[in-house]
């Protein structure tokens, strides 16, 4: 709770993936991959519940022995590849209402596919959005190749992207550019209903580095965030 304002955290976990079989409860550095985004954001001091939507019953049995609420089963037609990911959001929130009476003021969406991103990024999101006029956060990181300096064919003429990027000598002189890393997406509840969209108009960003923010989606991720991890314990 920040303040007298409630927050309701979610993570969605689907049991299909065609990358990955079993992806979200895939071991990863001795626990499952969903149990590090249910731990840290179990740490924050802001969430009041934490719910995860899944239609599969073993991933349902995993995060509740992480400490994760499993309240009901997402239908499963709310699972499929195709399914936008703010409908079993929006399903969520409206479960709650339904059947248990339950209302936040914030939405605080965490995918199990962001194992680096820590409590105090939730809690940092939380608080720059909760000080401001702004209706959502996302948290991003800086793109890895600047756009500014990428090419396109015209024809068979090799041409900039951008053509301001001809103009820019050095990497000191780019401007930085940001891209979502997927791991945090927070929003005021009554704007989610009404725009039905995790990407509100009205928005900032929270910047990660990009270490943190591996997003896994291939064996190489997670090879990459089994080092990630490794680094970073030695380091504690």
């Amino acid at each position: 709770m920040i303040g007298s304002k409630k927050v309701v955290g979610i993570i969605p976990a689907r049991g299909g993936s065609k990358g990955i079989p079993r992806k979200n409860i895939k071991n990863l550095c001795g626990k499952p991959l969903i149990a590090w985004t249910i731990e840290e954001a179990l740490k924050s001091k802001y969430i009041d519940r934490l719910i995860v939507s899944t239609e599969d019953k073993e991933i349902a049995e995993i995060s509740r022995e992480y400490g994760a609420e499993v309240p009901f089963l997402r239908p499963v037609e709310l699972a499929r590849d195709d399914t936008p990911g703010v409908e079993p959001v929006l399903h969520c929130i409206n479960w709650l209402k339904t059947n248990e009476n339950f209302e936040s003021d914030y939405v605080c969406v965490l995918q199990c596919t962001s194992p680096l991103r820590t409590y105090r990024d939730i809690n940092l999101c939380l608080e720059k959005v909760n000080n401001t006029k702004f209706d959502g956060i996302i948290s991003v990181c800086e793109v890895e190749t600047n756009p500014y300096w990428t090419n396109i064919f015209e024809g068979k003429k090799l041409i900039y992207f951008l053509e301001e990027g001809k103009k820019i000598k050095s990497r000191q002189a780019l401007p930085k550019i940001y891209k979502y890393n997927g791991a945090i997406y927070i929003i005021r509840k009554e704007i989610l209903i009404k725009k039905e969209t995790l990407e509100t108009d009205n928005m900032t960003g929270y910047i990660m580095d990009n270490g943190s923010s591996i997003d896994i989606d291939s064996k190489m991720d997670f090879k990459f965030a089994e080092l990630l991890i490794r680094e970073r314990e030695n380091n504690a």
